[in-house]
């Protein structure tokens, strides 16, 4: 949770709850990529197909694939839902940069400018299709995050409206969340004992500056019997004899199995404990997008900042 900053020079876009995914178009042929470089086209066929058909020769795009809620509000979890069933016609794309179109670098130009390009290519589309333009507010941040929020969107994301395209994350672009949530890493899990129950919890952590795995806690909620199940199946894949944590609490290391640390989970909770443990951590949904290595902890807190310089 924080402060969207105020003035005109920044733009304010509501934060989507899905899949961050650039989208290359060359000669008709459409790549869907993930973040880290994943080729999915073949997953969000609808998308591509709709893609297909933008007047460009070359372009680049950068989005958000996502599933609308009965509630009109973006989920991940939904969007894993539609994904496992095969429901794909129900995926829409959120396009909210454009980078390149027909051989010019549209990346020096102010972020405005960028939006303003990509507005108008999308606009000759006909019908409405799977992809949206991701509209923004330019001033007003306050007003823009309080309404997001009792929409009960995730968030907002602040943009400075003159910045040109970075490829790495800047404080150009700022990501302002109406609910605590955070990704962290999956090193451990504890098998549960009830009856037709496969998991208890799954033990979490986060990397410091110095590329430590730091113990945030367990979460034991938030998954159904099926997934827990498939995190089970998962975690034996690469189970360890060792935590990957730097120090786990004696009272944690109780009844754990180690994993490699290569899983990502998003967790929801409400605040940290003065030792950097979250409280009330729900689980939210797997990240499959994501590399392990680049979590992070996304805002300071007094609770993770303790935990980032346990020894």
């Amino acid at each position: 949770m924080g402060n969207a900053p105020e003035g005109d020079s920044w733009l304010h876009e509501i934060k989507f709850d899905g899949y961050r995914t650039a989208t290359r178009i060359e000669g008709g042929k459409v790549r869907l990529l993930t973040r880290t470089g994943l080729d999915w086209t073949a997953r969000f066929r609808p998308i591509a197909t709709a893609l297909a058909s933008l007047p460009v020769k070359t372009a680049y795009l950068d989005g958000e694939v996502a599933v609308l809620g009965p509630d009109g509000v973006t989920s991940f979890a939904a969007l894993q839902d539609v994904l496992s069933k095969g429901h794909s016609g129900d995926l829409l794309y959120f396009a909210f940069d454009l980078l390149h179109r027909d051989g010019l670098d549209l990346t020096p130009l102010p972020l405005i400018e960028r939006k303003a390009a990509l507005k108008k290519l999308l606009g000759r589309r006909r019908g409405a299709g799977p992809i949206r333009y991701s509209d923004h507010v330019q001033g007003k941040g306050g007003a823009f995050y309080n309404h997001a929020c009792k929409l009960g969107l995730e968030g907002i994301v602040s943009k400075l409206a003159r910045s040109p395209y970075r490829p790495r994350r800047t404080t150009e672009w700022l990501k302002v969340k109406c609910l605590l949530r955070q990704e962290m890493v999956i090193g451990g899990w504890q098998d549960s004992d009830k009856q037709g129950r496969s998991l208890k919890s799954l033990l979490l952590g986060f990397y410091d500056r110095t590329g430590r795995l730091v113990f945030a806690g367990k979460v034991g909620t938030g998954f159904s019997l099926r997934l827990g199940r498939e995190l089970v199946d998962l975690m034996r894949k690469i189970e360890r004899p060792d935590p990957p944590f730097t120090l786990v609490p004696r009272n944690d290391r109780r009844g754990s199995r180690w994993a490699e640390p290569q899983l990502v989970a998003e967790i929801a909770y409400s605040n940290w404990t003065t030792d950097g443990v979250m409280r009330h951590p729900k689980f939210v949904a797997l990240h499959e997008d994501k590399p392990a290595k680049e979590v992070r902890l996304e805002r300071a807190t007094p609770g993770n900042r303790a935990a980032a310089k346990r020894p």
